[in-house]
């Protein structure tokens, strides 16, 4: 089965959550399936191994699961972007719009050396809000955002506006 059909397989939709309304693409069934979950690593690491990534950045808290295992098969740093409040050194912080109201997130004043090239990632991308200030985030503190990765993007919600400078990679879309 080709990866694209593999995913979307391994990907289930929970209605109503986490309010009335949203289609949740639960991935907990891709994580379970360990050769799914090779095969994701695998094609990633493969898509950015030539890239010579310095730093994987993963986004709280699905992302940090791809993004470790990635950092891991690259040989690359991790380097988390969580919550405002939530890491424990100097931080920077950006803040973000949701649909109802404001959001932020930090990152380490010294997670990512300047020069460094890094490769942004999530498990989803929608509309963008987070990934976008997370980029922000790289480059205030020294970084190049190579590129974005998610394994899922949700087209109709049109994050990829958000990040219209920026390259996107996603493995599946809605």
């Amino acid at each position: 089965m080709d990866l694209t059909s593999l995913i979307k397989a391994k990907i289930r939709d929970i209605p109503d959550f986490p309010k009335s309304g949203i289609l949740f693409k639960d991935i907990t069934p891709l994580l379970q399936d360990r050769e799914a979950f090779r095969r994701v690593i695998d094609c990633l690491a493969e898509r950015y191994r030539p890239e010579k990534i310095d730093d994987i950045v993963a986004i709280e808290s699905r992302g940090f699961i791809f993004g470790s295992a990635l950092a891991y098969k690259l040989g690359a740093a991790f380097v988390p972007v969580r919550k405002k409040g939530k890491l424990p050194h100097q931080t920077v912080d950006a803040s973000y719009e949701l649909e109802y109201g404001t959001a932020e997130i930090e990152i380490h004043t010294d997670g990512v050396k300047k020069g460094n090239r890094v490769v942004v990632i999530d498990d989803l991308l929608a509309t963008g809000g987070t990934a976008e200030a997370t980029c922000a985030l790289v480059e205030k503190v020294g970084g190049k955002v190579v590129e974005c990765a998610f394994v899922v993007e949700l087209a109709f919600l049109k994050g990829r506006d958000k990040l219209k400078n920026r390259e996107i990679f996603s493995l599946v879309q809605y």
